[in-house]
């Protein structure tokens, strides 16, 4: 018997991206770096994200700020060196982090969003500079309503201020929103927050043992738009 159709969120108004792993796919930098060793490839984007990651959780506690760029350099720095790579590689990796590839799907869906009557927006840990550049070299400058960085109110998500600085720059609350991110605590995140969430498992991840439930699981973006009820 085939499974029965999900109900699709109502009242949703627009729908807002996590960027890195959920709209651009942060190993295309290392893949297209000439100097980065096929076999080491893998395991420097796993660390360097790894380490990204990690950074922006721990300077959130302790307070300390730094905006993505660094966040991004010092994680790469990490990973460099406990893979004993060049050094020479930071400058082109960073470079290539400022025009990850968007997956394949994107430009179609944010189209069909848009088409739909639902306004757009990325919520990135990303600095301004950062996601300007990873948007325009995408081709995707007239995508978006609203480009949103975390680096207005100095504090990375999971914090309930990055969450809560989109709904301010919307003008929305937060059940009007659908929030989709590729990572696991992001989503749960968003949803304990209060946005309807869509966590876009790309990864096949386990479930986080964290607060919050995302309203879908699904695989590629490209599943989205037959989630939402029209605006």
């Amino acid at each position: 018997m085939a499974s029965a159709r999900p109900q699709p969120l109502e009242g949703v108004r627009a729908c807002v991206f996590d960027a890195y792993g959920t709209l651009f796919d942060f190993a295309s930098a290392a893949a297209r770096a000439t100097g980065v060793p096929e076999d080491k490839r893998a395991a420097l984007t796993a660390l360097w994200r790894d380490k990204q990651l990690q950074y922006t959780w721990l300077r959130s506690l302790q307070n300390r700020y730094a905006d993505f760029w660094q966040v991004t350099g010092d994680a790469l720095d990490f990973a460099i060196e406990t893979l004993g790579l060049s050094a020479a590689l930071r400058e082109p990796l960073m470079e290539l982090y400022l025009g990850l590839e968007p997956f394949p799907e994107v430009p179609e869906v944010l189209r069909a969003l848009r088409f739909g009557g639902f306004r757009t927006a990325i919520l990135s840990n990303g600095s301004p500079a950062m996601l300007d550049a990873l948007v325009s070299r995408a081709g995707l400058a007239g995508a978006f309503d609203a480009v949103i960085s975390v680096d207005a109110v100095g504090v990375f998500k999971t914090h309930p201020k990055a969450y809560q600085y989109a709904l301010d720059a919307l003008s929305l609350p937060a059940d009007a929103i659908a929030f989709q991110s590729s990572n696991a605590w992001d989503a749960f995140a968003a949803s304990d927050f209060g946005m309807r969430a869509v966590w876009c498992n790309r990864y096949g991840q386990r479930r986080e043992r964290l607060p919050g439930k995302p309203d879908f699981e699904i695989r590629t973006l490209a599943e989205l738009p037959g989630l939402l009820a029209p605006p």
